[in-house]
């Protein structure tokens, strides 16, 4: 009788453990940056033509060549810390599902070039600070971002 009470025991902890491990994965889905495309709460990655970069939500990360490889990093290379992520268009990839969207990058550029603007759009929140003043008709004001993350548009899909 003891031995069929430790089979249920150890029957109900593995279950007990896989459901654990289906709440981690769903709790670890990734916060939007600020800046980044209102309405698009279940895409992994944006593209940002501008910058030739990725953004991996998930991660809270950026993906961009350096030398010759593809690395991931929290903040845009020095060259574009001044880039604003609030103003910049960002391109949300809704169709794609792997772990490196950089797969297509060579058809991305071509599709989104560096100043490509598709549908306009809404960032998820206010830039932070005294950037929300309305300035050259965009409302979003013209402070610049340092590349670390934080936004309010609407994105075209991919």
């Amino acid at each position: 009788m003891k031995s069929i009470k430790f089979i249920i025991l150890g029957i109900g902890l593995i279950f007990a453990s896989e459901a654990q491990a289906q709440i981690s994965v769903n709790l670890n889905a990734g916060t939007p940056p600020q800046w980044g495309p209102s309405g698009y709460s279940n895409v992994r990655y944006y593209y940002l033509p501008d910058v030739e970069a990725y953004y991996d939500i998930q991660k809270s990360n950026f993906i961009y060549i350096s030398g010759n490889s593809w690395v991931h990093r929290r903040a845009l290379p020095k060259h574009y810390r001044n880039y604003d992520l609030y103003n910049g268009y960002k391109v949300v990839m809704t169709d794609y599902q792997g772990k490196a969207p950089y797969t297509y990058f060579k058809q991305h550029k071509v599709k989104y070039a560096k100043g490509y603007r598709g549908n306009p759009q809404k960032n998820i929140g206010n830039r932070p600070g005294n950037g929300n003043h309305k300035s050259k008709g965009n409302g979003n004001g013209n402070r610049k971002s340092n590349g670390n993350g934080n936004g309010n548009n609407k994105g075209k899909k991919h």
